[in-house]
């Protein structure tokens, strides 16, 4: 490691690097993040049109209803 004094000039270079790679990974990040939530939104709108081809077909088809036996009344002894 060079161990000797830098320059002003040098020292300005330096920091207007570091603040260029710093820049650069904010910016990385903030695509990042972008085209993550670019996913969730493609995802949501498919899960969403999924839905209401499911309730458009139901519309059209509706499920048989289920039919539930009923017990006959018991009849009152009389006595």
């Amino acid at each position: 490691m060079n161990d000797e004094p830098k320059t002003p000039a040098e020292l300005r270079e330096i920091r207007l690097s570091r603040k260029a790679a710093q820049n650069a990974e904010g910016i990385k990040a903030m695509a990042d993040i972008a085209a993550a939530d670019i996913a969730i939104r493609k995802r949501t709108a498919d899960l969403r049109a999924l839905r209401l081809a499911k309730e458009a077909a139901d519309r059209e088809n509706p499920p048989e209803p289920k039919v539930k036996a009923k017990a006959k009344p018991k009849k009152k002894k009389t006595t």
